[in-house]
């Protein structure tokens, strides 16, 4: 007869044994699936900036709407400097190897690389740019808000706004997420013809005076939105670009 204590032996090395098999089993499908969750993930990314811009991709679908009519840029907002890739995710591993430094800003933006993504979207059928896409991220209520601009070829006018990820809180932070509430920026100035931030979000906001109306309940959600707007137009981050497109043209 078994003693008892064979008994409690024999039962971890069976959890123990199970254990090793589940994590290898884990292991190997978190290897075996990287690439399919970076293409998938590339692609969300694709039609977030489509969607910024207002491009209707449902029929062809991000991936091949965005090789069409998009030109993967980055900016160096120290240098000026703009380089071109072929390709998202050869832009992105190129940006991850950049070291990031601290900044002081109001927008809850840690830190940040020297190079800063912009996509140009050009005509369909032609290679005109209609707009110009900047990545932009700030500190709301219970975490940081990504998002992506779409700006006029001369980098004044607000074309499109998209918050697409964010943890504000569903019926008052999370309606930046509506397009009811992001269409407000349609039409309204980014900056001004001396490069100065010119897009505000107040509560009581008043058109003429190129202002959006903050989230009823949700101010400090609303006041991120307005900090992220501040820095990222600001010289800190994408100022320079814009004064460019402003003075130079299209890029």
């Amino acid at each position: 007869m078994a003693s008892k204590n064979d008994t409690i032996s024999k039962t971890f090395t069976v959890i123990i044994a199970l254990c090793l098999v589940c994590s290898i089993v884990v292991s190997g499908a978190a290897v075996g699936l990287k690439e399919r969750q970076e293409a998938n993930a590339a692609l969300a990314k694709q039609g977030n900036i489509l969607a910024s811009a207002g491009i209707d991709f449902a029929s062809q679908g991000a991936e091949t709407v965005f090789a069409e009519r998009v030109r993967v840029l980055s900016f160096n907002h120290e240098t000026g400097e703009v380089t071109s890739y072929d390709s998202l995710v050869n832009m992105e591993a190129a940006l991850a190897e950049a070291s990031a430094s601290p900044v002081q800003n109001n927008a809850g933006v840690r830190d940040m690389r020297s190079e800063l993504p912009v996509f140009a979207i050009q005509g369909e059928g032609d290679d005109s740019v209609q707009s110009y896409v900047i990545d932009v991220r700030g500190a709301g209520l219970w975490g940081m808000m990504y998002g992506f601009v779409a700006l006029s070829a001369d980098g004044q006018t607000i074309q499109g706004l998209n918050f697409y990820d964010h943890s504000e809180t569903p019926g008052l932070g999370g309606e930046i997420q509506n397009p009811r509430w992001a269409g407000r920026f349609e039409g309204k100035k980014a900056v001004d013809d001396n490069g100065n931030v010119a897009i505000s979000v107040v509560k009581g906001a008043q058109a003429d005076k190129n202002q959006v109306d903050a989230l009823s309940g949700a101010t400090i959600t609303s006041n991120g939105v307005d900090n992220t707007f501040q820095f990222w137009l600001s010289d800190k981050a994408y100022g320079s670009f814009l004064a460019t497109l402003r003075e130079e043209g299209v890029i």
